[in-house]
Formats: C-alpha cells, sequence, structure tokens
C-alpha cells in the first residue's frame, strides 16, 4: 500500500498542491481574509437588529434611523470590490513565483481586467455604451471567477514578454532603480493590455457584442456554482480533502485553490442578500462562505475534537496525555498534533471515523440548511472560532447555527467513541500478552 501511494499518489498530490497558480489564488484569498471578515461582519452588524429588536430600538436612540450607514459604507469599501481585490494580489503572487517583483505585474493585471468590463446602461430599452457607468456586479464575487483568470492570463503575458531582451528598455546606470526597472517593463506592459484589449474587441465581434465577462458567467460560472452548491459535491470535496490528510498530505491547502474561490463567490453571494433584507432561505446558497469551518471541521478536520472527548472519557493514561496535549488547539480548529500525534496517518483503525465523520456530518449540515432548519451561512468568520461560536456567528447569529454546530460535536463523539473502545481492547490484550511472556520469561 505504502508502494502504491509513494509511486502513484503522492507525486501527482505534491505537484498539484504546489503549482503556482492555485497557490497564487489562494494565498490571495487568504491575504483578503481582513476584508473580508470586516465586511461580512458589517453586513451582519446592520442585520441584527433585525433579529434582536431592542438592539436595533437601541441604536436607533443613540445613533438616529440611519445607524446602518457604517456597515453600508464598509460593506461597500469591502465586499462589492472584491474581484478587484484578487486581481491585484493574485498578479502579484504568480509574479512573484516567477521571479519577479510582482509591482508592475499588479497594474498590468488590473489594467488588462478593467478592460473587458461594458461600460454600458439600458436606455429605453436598448443597451447602449456610457462610459463611465459600470454595474458594480462586475466588480464584486460576481466576477471572481473573471478576475481570476483575467490576471492568470495578463500575468503570465506579462512575465514572458519581460524576458524577451529585444524588447527592454535600458537606462544609463545613474538612473534610480525603480525608474529603470519599469522603463524595462515599459513595452512589455503596453504589448500585454494592447494584446488584452484586442481580445475583447474581437470575443465581442464573433460572439455579437457579448462581453467575455458575461459570457464566462453564462458558461462557466454559473453552472460551476450551481454543480458546487450541491450535496455530491459538498461530500466529494470532504472526501478528497480527508483522503489526502489520511497520506500525510494537508489536504485544505491541496484543494484551497479551487474550493476557496467557489465557496467564497457563494458565500459573499449570501452575504450581497443578507445585507438586503432577503428572509426566503431558498434564495440563498448552502455549501457557502464558511460552511465547513462552522459545522464541519469541528477541532480541525476531519471533526477530531470528537475523537479527543472520546479518549477523555473512556480511554487509559497514555491517550489521555494525547487529550492534554491536543485539546487546548483543538478549541481553535487546530489539530496537527492529534493528526500526527495518535497517530491518524497511515493508521487504518483511526482513519476509518477520520474520514466518515466529516462526510456524516456534511450530509447533516447541508440537509439541515437546505430543509430550512438552520438558517444559512451569511457572514465570513475566522476558521479558529470555537464550537458553538462558530455556528451562531457564520448563520448571522442565528441560534439554529449554534445548535447544529453542537448537535455535530456529538454526532462525532458518537461516531468515534466505538473506535476509542476498540483500540482500548486492542491495547489492553497487547499489555496482558507482553505481561504474560515477561513472566515466563523471569520463571526460566
Amino acid at each position: 500500500m505504502m508502494s502504491f501511494i509513494e509511486k502513484y499518489i503522492l507525486p501527482y498530490a505534491m505537484k498539484f498542491g504546489n503549482n503556482r497558480h492555485l497557490l497564487a489564488i489562494r494565498d490571495t484569498l487568504v491575504g483578503m481574509l481582513a476584508i473580508t471578515m470586516v465586511g461580512s461582519f458589517a453586513v451582519l452588524f446592520n442585520n441584527i437588529g433585525g433579529i434582536f429588536k431592542p438592539w436595533g430600538t437601541m441604536m436607533e436612540a443613540i445613533f438616529g434611523k440611519n445607524w446602518t450607514v457604517l456597515g453600508g459604507d464598509i460593506w461597500w469599501g469591502t465586499m462589492a470590490f472584491l474581484s478587484v481585490f484578487s486581481v491585484f494580489g493574485i498578479a502579484y503572487r504568480l509574479a512573484k513565483s516567477y521571479g519577479d517583483d510582482g509591482f508592475e505585474a499588479m497594474f498590468v493585471a488590473g489594467a488588462a481586467f478593467f478592460i473587458l468590463i461594458p461600460q454600458s446602461a439600458a436606455v429605453d430599452g436598448v443597451k447602449a455604451p456610457i462610459w463611465g457607468l459600470i454595474n458594480t456586479n462586475y466588480f464584486g464575487a460576481t466576477a471572481l471567477f473573471t478576475g481570476i483568470i483575467v490576471s492568470l492570463a495578463a500575468t503570465e503575458i506579462f512575465v514572458r514578454l519581460s524576458r524577451v531582451k529585444k524588447i527592454e528598455i535600458k537606462l544609463p546606470d545613474g538612473v534610480p532603480p525603480a525608474v529603470a526597472r519599469s522603463f524595462a517593463k515599459l513595452i512589455p506592459g503596453m504589448l500585454t493590455i494592447f494584446i488584452i484589449g484586442l481580445f475583447g474587441v474581437i470575443f465581442r465581434h464573433l460572439t455579437h457584442d457579448v462581453y467575455f465577462n458575461d459570457w464566462l458567467g453564462k458558461v462557466l460560472v454559473s453552472p460551476l456554482s450551481a454543480a458546487a452548491d450541491s450535496l455530491p459535491f459538498a461530500i466529494l470535496i470532504t472526501l478528497l480533502i480527508h483522503l489526502f490528510w489520511s497520506i500525510g498530505i494537508h489536504g485544505d491547502n491541496i484543494l484551497d485553490g479551487i474550493k476557496a474561490p467557489l465557496l467564497q463567490k457563494l458565500g459573499t453571494d449570501n452575504i450581497n442578500l443578507y445585507a438586503k433584507g432577503v428572509t426566503d432561505y431558498h434564495q440563498y446558497h448552502v455549501l457557502a462562505g464558511n460552511f465547513y469551518d462552522a459545522f464541519v471541521n469541528l477541532g480541525g478536520s476531519g471533526a477530531t475534537i470528537g475523537l479527543l472527548i472520546s479518549m477523555l472519557l473512556v480511554a487509559r493514561r497514555r491517550q489521555k496525555q494525547m487529550v492534554a496535549l491536543g485539546m487546548p488547539p483543538a478549541i481553535f480548529q487546530i489539530n496537527e498534533p492529534v493528526i500526527f500525534g495518535v497517530p491518524i496517518v497511515l493508521n487504518p483503525i483511526w482513519l476509518i471515523p477520520f474520514i466518515a465523520t466529516p462526510v456524516i456530518l456534511t450530509t447533516i449540515s447541508y440537509l439541515a440548511i437546505s430543509s430550512g432548519l438552520v438558517h444559512p451561512v451569511v457572514a465570513n468568520i475566522p476558521w479558529v472560532t470555537p464550537v458553538g461560536i462558530n455556528g451562531f456567528l457564520a448563520t448571522g447569529g442565528h441560534i439554529s447555527g449554534a445548535v447544529l454546530s453542537i448537535v455535530n460535536l456529538g454526532v462525532s463523539i458518537c461516531i468515534y467513541l466505538p473506535f476509542v473502545y476498540a483500540v482500548e481492547r486492542i491495547e489492553s490484550k497487547k499489555l496482558k500478552s507482553n505481561d504474560n511472556v515477561s513472566s515466563k520469561t523471569i520463571n526460566m
């Protein structure tokens, strides 16, 4: 088994996980954490008055009827421009991975993104170009995938052109380095922007005046989002992450380049609906935002806080030492000490509940939200938020989210408990066997 894994799985998994493009996407989305967090909490702050009426009444009495203006302004400056931030961040990260400083690449990719955005509005039912009038949907999460694709393409073109010495402008040695660097990449930057602009014009000509952003949203983003927000996809992602973990590879890091943009896009859609005061749960996405952090990864991947509590209940001294070591970080969803200390990795006994538990929790959570029993995820939360609090905050302060999180914790304990008993019996038999061997040796 180990030979098969090392020969056929590990090389491809590591290659996939170290892909520079996926790493650029993952690092950018992680780097935007402060932006997405404050934006989602601003929405939560504005809407909490509708959940707890006394809070809304108090805020209105203190700050007046427009007490939600601050939250609205914060949302506008963060979540409404999510795609723009991602374009600059991905271009910078990708260019850095090629040995470029990434500074010029950010601006070139940003210009390429704006070139492909339509400036138009419907006047008397006729769509006509109005320069400077842009629909905000082209800046927010709706255009996130467009931003990712354009930034990757523009940066690849720019970096490759920057390596062509024949188009490099060299200035005398006395010129400041920043100026010399800008002129050295002047022509590559101009050519990149021209190529993207020409592509946009040709694309609109071939598609009868359909902009690339609109076309991509129709043929890729909408179907992909619909497919992602489904129970089979949720189970598949959960299964793959924990299969990677089972052989010692950080599953979340491997798949985050694919998973994070999808969940962030769906999560931002939910935040926007929540900001508008939409109360129909069926309009919200189920698998969105911090779904996994709130309801599945309780104590970390594999919901291993359930394992630690089970050990605390029935385990012997040696395993209780593992509880003492692993419980403090597990409260904040950090479980590497458990995964590698028990160990769970490549351990056929522990791998069964380690993989089965998150799959079951994913199914329970998805069905609970889709049926309307639990409020959808409408806020971004830190992934280190403890059990119970995570579900409460992620669902916009709804008690149903906290209840689901705690119920899932109970389910994880019930799943791990029989395996803890089984391991205890195995170790007890081993100890008795060793004692018998030792006593026979002494007697001899």
